[in-house]
Protein backbone atom coordinates (compact mmCIF):
# COMPACT_ATOMS: atom_id res chain seq x y z
CA UNK A 1 0.00 0.00 0.00
CA UNK A 2 0.86 3.52 -1.14
CA UNK A 3 -0.38 7.14 -1.00
CA UNK A 4 -1.61 6.34 -4.53
CA UNK A 5 -4.08 3.54 -3.49
CA UNK A 6 -6.47 6.51 -1.46
CA UNK A 7 -9.12 7.96 -2.96
CA UNK A 8 -10.01 11.33 -1.00
CA UNK A 9 -12.33 14.06 -1.30
CA UNK A 10 -11.83 17.80 -2.85
CA UNK A 11 -12.64 21.19 -1.19
CA UNK A 12 -15.51 20.56 -3.48
CA UNK A 13 -16.84 17.26 -2.28
CA UNK A 14 -15.36 15.71 -5.35
CA UNK A 15 -13.77 12.35 -4.93
CA UNK A 16 -10.43 11.85 -5.94
CA UNK A 17 -7.80 8.76 -6.50
CA UNK A 18 -4.65 9.74 -5.72
CA UNK A 19 -3.92 7.22 -8.62
CA UNK A 20 -4.23 10.09 -10.79
CA UNK A 21 -0.45 11.43 -9.31
CA UNK A 22 1.01 7.97 -10.25
CA UNK A 23 4.79 9.94 -11.89
CA UNK A 24 4.84 12.76 -10.01
CA UNK A 25 6.76 14.24 -6.97
CA UNK A 26 4.15 15.40 -4.51
CA UNK A 27 4.34 17.45 -1.34
CA UNK A 28 1.30 16.71 0.97
CA UNK A 29 0.45 19.16 3.56
CA UNK A 30 -2.01 19.40 6.71
CA UNK A 31 -2.99 23.15 6.96
CA UNK A 32 -4.79 26.06 8.47
CA UNK A 33 -5.85 29.52 7.56
CA UNK A 34 -5.24 31.25 11.48
CA UNK A 35 -2.30 29.30 12.10
CA UNK A 36 1.48 31.13 12.43
CA UNK A 37 2.73 28.54 10.38
CA UNK A 38 0.55 29.62 7.55
CA UNK A 39 2.41 32.20 5.54
CA UNK A 40 4.33 29.09 4.41
CA UNK A 41 1.43 29.04 1.86
CA UNK A 42 3.40 31.96 -0.02
CA UNK A 43 7.02 29.37 -0.14
CA UNK A 44 4.86 26.33 -0.82
CA UNK A 45 3.15 28.44 -4.28
CA UNK A 46 7.01 29.44 -5.49
CA UNK A 47 7.79 25.63 -5.27
CA UNK A 48 4.68 24.92 -6.78
CA UNK A 49 4.94 27.53 -9.71
CA UNK A 50 8.75 26.81 -10.14
CA UNK A 51 8.88 22.71 -10.10
CA UNK A 52 4.91 21.76 -11.17
CA UNK A 53 5.90 21.65 -15.32
CA UNK A 54 8.74 19.40 -14.01
CA UNK A 55 6.43 16.55 -12.44
CA UNK A 56 5.89 18.29 -9.04
CA UNK A 57 2.34 18.58 -7.10
CA UNK A 58 1.03 19.98 -3.53
CA UNK A 59 -1.89 18.12 -2.02
CA UNK A 60 -3.26 20.47 0.62
CA UNK A 61 -5.37 18.97 3.27
CA UNK A 62 -6.98 21.29 5.96
CA UNK A 63 -7.69 20.60 9.45
CA UNK A 64 -8.94 21.99 12.13
CA UNK A 65 -7.94 19.62 15.14
CA UNK A 66 -5.15 22.14 16.28
CA UNK A 67 -6.77 25.33 18.36
CA UNK A 68 -9.31 25.67 15.67
CA UNK A 69 -7.20 27.14 13.43
CA UNK A 70 -9.45 26.24 9.94
CA UNK A 71 -12.67 26.80 11.65
CA UNK A 72 -14.22 28.30 8.17
CA UNK A 73 -16.18 25.79 5.48
CA UNK A 74 -14.10 24.63 2.54
CA UNK A 75 -14.85 27.15 0.31
CA UNK A 76 -14.24 29.80 2.91
CA UNK A 77 -10.76 28.15 3.01
CA UNK A 78 -10.17 27.58 -0.64
CA UNK A 79 -11.34 31.64 -1.17
CA UNK A 80 -8.70 32.75 1.15
CA UNK A 81 -6.02 30.80 0.06
CA UNK A 82 -6.59 31.80 -3.54
CA UNK A 83 -7.15 35.30 -2.87
CA UNK A 84 -4.15 35.51 0.02
CA UNK A 85 -1.12 33.52 -1.21
CA UNK A 86 -2.64 32.84 -4.73
CA UNK A 87 -2.09 29.14 -4.48
CA UNK A 88 -3.12 26.79 -7.53
CA UNK A 89 -2.24 23.60 -6.18
CA UNK A 90 -5.09 21.34 -5.17
CA UNK A 91 -7.37 22.02 -1.81
CA UNK A 92 -8.45 18.90 -0.21
CA UNK A 93 -11.86 18.60 2.10
CA UNK A 94 -10.50 19.68 5.50
CA UNK A 95 -10.63 16.68 7.88
CA UNK A 96 -8.52 14.97 10.75
CA UNK A 97 -4.96 14.45 11.24
CA UNK A 98 -4.89 12.31 14.40
CA UNK A 99 -7.60 10.10 16.37
CA UNK A 100 -10.43 8.12 15.61
CA UNK A 101 -11.71 10.09 12.95
CA UNK A 102 -8.37 10.40 11.04
CA UNK A 103 -8.46 11.06 7.20
CA UNK A 104 -6.66 7.11 6.26
CA UNK A 105 -4.26 8.70 4.26
CA UNK A 106 -2.80 10.45 7.29
CA UNK A 107 -2.75 7.38 8.97
CA UNK A 108 -0.65 5.56 6.56
CA UNK A 109 1.52 8.61 6.06
CA UNK A 110 2.47 9.05 9.90
CA UNK A 111 3.02 5.11 9.77
CA UNK A 112 4.95 5.48 7.10
CA UNK A 113 7.28 8.49 8.08
CA UNK A 114 7.11 8.07 12.05
CA UNK A 115 7.94 11.27 14.14
CA UNK A 116 11.69 12.73 14.36
CA UNK A 117 11.07 16.37 15.44
CA UNK A 118 13.34 17.60 17.89
CA UNK A 119 14.00 21.20 19.42
CA UNK A 120 12.33 23.84 21.67
CA UNK A 121 9.53 24.67 19.44
CA UNK A 122 8.69 20.94 18.59
CA UNK A 123 8.18 20.77 22.35
CA UNK A 124 6.29 23.13 22.60
CA UNK A 125 3.59 22.42 19.96
CA UNK A 126 4.17 18.90 21.20
CA UNK A 127 2.66 19.44 24.62
CA UNK A 128 0.21 21.92 23.07
CA UNK A 129 -1.43 18.83 20.59
CA UNK A 130 -1.30 16.76 23.59
CA UNK A 131 0.77 14.36 21.52
CA UNK A 132 3.74 12.77 23.22
CA UNK A 133 5.24 9.30 22.51
CA UNK A 134 2.89 8.96 19.25
CA UNK A 135 3.57 9.54 15.77
CA UNK A 136 0.85 12.01 15.73
CA UNK A 137 0.87 15.25 13.44
CA UNK A 138 2.07 17.78 15.69
CA UNK A 139 0.39 20.71 14.37
CA UNK A 140 -0.36 22.28 11.33
CA UNK A 141 1.86 22.65 8.14
CA UNK A 142 3.34 19.00 9.02
CA UNK A 143 4.28 18.01 5.06
CA UNK A 144 5.30 14.64 3.67
CA UNK A 145 7.29 13.97 0.49
CA UNK A 146 6.01 11.63 -1.74
CA UNK A 147 8.34 9.95 -4.93
CA UNK A 148 6.44 8.92 -8.60
CA UNK A 149 5.69 5.30 -7.02
CA UNK A 150 3.25 7.27 -3.99
CA UNK A 151 6.13 6.05 -1.64
CA UNK A 152 6.52 8.49 1.54
CA UNK A 153 10.02 9.50 1.48
CA UNK A 154 10.23 12.09 3.81
CA UNK A 155 8.67 14.25 6.95
CA UNK A 156 9.47 17.55 7.70
CA UNK A 157 7.59 18.92 10.81
CA UNK A 158 5.80 22.33 10.83
CA UNK A 159 8.77 24.52 11.72
CA UNK A 160 10.72 23.25 8.27
CA UNK A 161 10.09 25.91 5.92
CA UNK A 162 9.14 25.10 2.73
CA UNK A 163 12.29 26.18 1.14
CA UNK A 164 14.56 23.83 2.99
CA UNK A 165 12.59 20.96 1.04
CA UNK A 166 13.57 22.59 -2.06
CA UNK A 167 16.66 20.48 -2.50
CA UNK A 168 15.28 17.09 -1.83
CA UNK A 169 12.33 17.87 -4.70
CA UNK A 170 14.80 17.93 -7.20
CA UNK A 171 16.81 15.30 -6.16
CA UNK A 172 13.39 13.55 -6.64
CA UNK A 173 12.52 14.88 -9.68
CA UNK A 174 16.05 14.26 -11.30
CA UNK A 175 16.89 18.14 -11.50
Amino acid sequence: MNVLDFKVLNYKGEEVDLSIYKGKVLLIINSATGCGFTPQYKELEELYEKYNDKGFEILDFPCNQFKEQAPESDEEIHTFCTGRFGIKFPLFKKGDVNGDDAQPLFTYLKEAQPYKGRGPVMAMLQNMSNTKGTNDIRWNFTKFLIDQDGNAIKRYEPTTKPKKIEKDIKGLLGL
